[in-house]
């Protein structure tokens, strides 16, 4: 399968469920201009610029794992202080293209790779060791991360002027 908009069963069940996450992640930072998305509004350092490009880093990062394992995974990763910060030079509508393209990328991966295919997980302390993720769980992961960072989006944006992504 070429097409993502031809799938049907799990593939398409995957893609529906981060699709829904991915929307509400952005639409929460609808209307919001460049200082408002770098703006800290709880203790956190967490700010809603610094979630979309974490979000989209920790997406492609984990489709690279998907294509190729650990070691590919961890190419292209990045500061980790970095990936969480909206810097000066970036733009909320910038970050939000990039997520765009790392989404298009994903979807095509899901409608193409064998679910089934699976990899090492990398090493680190919040991974049991010597496990190994397949594509499909992988997703489930990235899904999982999604729907979890837009509820701490949600949170960011009401604190920020009292919108909300729901309700």
């Amino acid at each position: 399968m070429t097409s993502t908009e031809t799938l049907t069963g799990e593939r398409a069940d995957l893609l529906q469920s981060l699709g829904k996450h991915r929307h509400f992640l952005r639409f929460t930072v609808r209307g919001l201009t460049d200082d408002q998305a770098r703006q800290r509004t709880t203790v956190s350092q967490l700010t809603l610029g610094g979630l979309i490009k974490h979000v989209a880093t920790v997406e492609a990062a984990w489709a690279r794992f998907i294509q190729g394992g650990a070691e590919l995974m961890e190419s292209g990763f990045g500061d980790w202080e970095d990936q969480h910060r909206m810097n000066a030079d970036e733009t909320l509508a910038g970050l939000l293209a990039d997520y765009e393209e790392i989404a298009r990328r994903t979807d095509e991966l899901v409608a193409a790779v064998d679910l089934d295919s699976a990899h090492p997980l990398p090493v680190a302390p919040w991974f049991e060791p010597g496990v190994s993720w397949s594509a499909r769980r992988v997703l489930v992961h990235i899904i999982a991360e999604t729907a979890q960072h837009a509820g701490h989006a949600d949170i960011i944006r009401e604190s920020l002027d009292g919108q909300k992504s729901m309700g």
